[in-house]
Formats: structure tokens, C-alpha cells, sequence
């Protein structure tokens, strides 16, 4: 016969409701009693009925990470792939399964809140939000364990988020150029309806304006590598004596390298360049890239523990900012 909680309690020797306690995390136990149980349940090869628990708690094991980009843009962007990544694999052992939902629009946003109310999942990460995104104030008035990737555009009271020193990265980038003597430093700017797109040119024109330089050289992309070159193209043809670039993620700096090597302007005897996020394609572009670190695989580890942590009844913690750091290669 299969091992049940009345004899895994019994070879414990402790009560059913302990050994309940133990397989949901409850600290509520001590050291040693866990221990015990934990002995028991290895020894007998006990499984917990994760579909009774499940329906007692009123739980689904489950979570959902939702992004806010055209399908393209998930699929190429590597940020977004590491999250996805990062997600899945700190979930391992939990017992909780990933769902993947992208809303691109209005219905799509009001579908998904409908979906995550009607209980389906336990709990939200929301990545790659937008700042006229109705999505977070929908699941906080729900009452639904939630956590940002990225500061809120807007303040949300009792709403967890995860971020990085976007801001303090950029910063440290144009100061990098102007340390290497470059004068005229341009900026490919992200989505200004993004937290990272704002902070990120906000340290860039703190840089040049601390140097007394004027921060007035900018171009705007969509964090993809065609708006990059987009954004190189037209600041050639307003500044066509740029000698440095700041791209406010690595893809359009790839672009920006591509629309410099195609107009003969040399990198970095010319121009220099820096770059942000640090993803595998920063090492492999021609020259390999200067660039701003930023710790997307702890970022996704630590929304995930903070969701979990939130389903399980802990209160909502402080936002999360986590540091950035510039990586030297020989674009600059």
C-alpha cells in the first residue's frame, strides 16, 4: 500500500497536522521535528497528493509570467529570454509549474486579468511592463501576489518590485566615455514609457551635465537591434561629428556598431561605443563590447522568491534594487 500521512506521522512519531506542516513549508516547526518527518517521508517513499493539497488550500501550483511585446520581441530579445530562463529554473523543486502569457493589448490585458481572478494561477510576475499598462493596479485590486520586473511607472502601494540600478549603470557608461576623451557623446535612448528607458537616459544626461557638457545628442529606439540602426542613422545625419555612443541596451548597440562599420567610422579610433544589459552577444560583436552589467538572472530569482514567499502568506517586501557594474572590452 501506499505511504499516507497517518503513517508517515506514525514513523515520525509526531501528529498528521505536523507532517501537514512540514510538506507546506509552515515555519511553524522546529528544526528537529522537520528533520524527523523529512527522514520518514525519504524512508517510506512518500508523495504528497499535490491535487488534494491543492484543492484544500485552494491553490494551483502554479504561476504566471506575463510580458507586454509583440511575439517577435520575446523570442529575440535575450533579456527576456533569460528571465524566462532564470524563472523556470528556481522553480525547480518547488512543485509550482511556469505558465507564459504575453498581453499585447487592451482586450488581451483585460482577458488575462479576468484568467488570473478566476484563480488558474497562484500568483503573477509581470516583466517588461509599460507605463500606461492597467495590469498591475488590476491584480492589486484583486488581491493577487504580484511582483514587478522594474520600477512601476507609477507608484502602487503594496505592489513588490525587482529592479536594477538603471540610472547608476547609464551613468557609469557616459562617464566611461568621457573618461576616454570623447567630447561629443550621443545616447540611442530606450522607450520612454519604460522605467529602464527613463532612468537609463536620465544618467546619461547627469553624466554629461555633472561634465558641463550638454546632453542634447538623442536618438530613440524600442531596445531592438533594427531601431538602433535606425537611431545610429539619424544621429549621423544631425551629429555627423559624434565620437561616442551610449545605446541604452546591447541590441541597439549591435545595430549602432553595424550603421558605424557602414558608414567607415572606425570603433572605437572614431567612435566608441557602450552598450547595456552584459548578454553573450556583447562578447561576440566586432569589437566586443564595453558595456553595463546588470544581474538579470538574480533579478529573476529574486521576483520569483518574493511571489512565492507572498503566496505563502508573507507580507509584501521592500522593492529590490540590484547593482550594476561596466564591463571593459574595446568598443571604447
Amino acid at each position: 500500500m501506499k505511504p499516507t500521512l497517518d503513517t508517515v506521522a506514525a514513523e515520525a512519531g509526531v501528529s498528521r497536522a505536523t507532517v501537514s506542516r512540514v510538506i507546506n513549508g509552515s515555519p511553524r516547526v522546529s528544526p528537529e521535528v522537520k528533520t524527523a518527518v523529512e527522514a520518514a517521508i525519504a524512508a517510506l517513499g512518500y508523495v504528497p497528493n499535490r491535487a488534494a493539497r491543492s484543492l484544500a488550500m485552494r491553490r494551483t501550483d502554479s504561476i504566471a509570467l506575463v510580458m507586454r511585446e509583440p511575439d517577435a520581441t520575446v523570442l529575440n530579445d535575450p533579456y527576456l529570454g533569460n528571465i524566462i530562463i532564470a524563472t523556470s529554473q528556481t522553480l525547480i523543486g518547488t512543485g509550482v509549474q511556469l505558465v507564459l502569457v504575453n498581453a499585447q493589448n487592451t482586450a488581451e490585458h483585460a482577458q488575462l486579468a479576468d484568467y488570473v481572478r478566476s484563480g488558474h494561477v497562484d500568483g503573477v510576475l509581470l516583466a517588461s511592463m509599460h507605463d500606461d499598462d492597467p495590469l498591475p493596479r488590476l491584480l492589486l485590486d484583486a488581491g493577487i501576489p504580484t511582483v514587478v520586473g522594474g520600477r512601476p511607472a507609477r507608484s502602487l502601494p503594496g505592489m513588490s518590485y525587482v529592479d536594477c540600478d538603471n540610472e547608476g549603470g547609464a551613468q557609469l557608461a557616459a562617464e566611461r566615455l568621457l573618461s576616454a576623451g570623447r567630447r561629443r557623446v550621443a545616447t540611442i535612448a530606450g522607450p520612454q514609457d519604460m522605467t529602464a528607458g527613463m532612468d537609463r537616459l536620465t544618467g546619461y544626461q547627469h553624466a554629461l551635465t555633472e561634465a558641463g557638457r550638454k546632453a542634447d545628442r538623442v536618438a530613440y529606439g524600442d531596445f531592438t537591434r533594427e531601431s538602433g540602426q535606425q537611431a545610429m542613422t539619424e544621429l549621423l545625419a544631425r551629429y555627423p561629428d559624434l565620437d561616442a555612443v551610449f545605446a541604452a541596451n546591447d541590441m541597439m548597440a549591435v545595430g549602432a556598431l553595424r550603421v558605424l562599420r557602414d558608414a567607415g567610422r572606425r570603433v572605437p579610433a572614431d567612435v566608441s561605443v557602450v552598450g547595456f544589459d552584459d548578454i553573450e552577444m556583447a562578447r561576440h560583436t566586432e569589437p566586443p563590447l564595453t558595456t553595463v552589467h546588470q544581474p538579470i538572472v538574480d533579478q529573476a530569482r529574486t521576483m520569483t522568491e518574493l511571489l512565492l514567499t507572498q503566496i505563502g502568506g508573507d507580507p509584501v517586501k521592500e522593492p529590490v534594487i540590484l547593482p550594476t557594474e561596466l564591463v571593459e572590452r574595446e568598443s571604447v
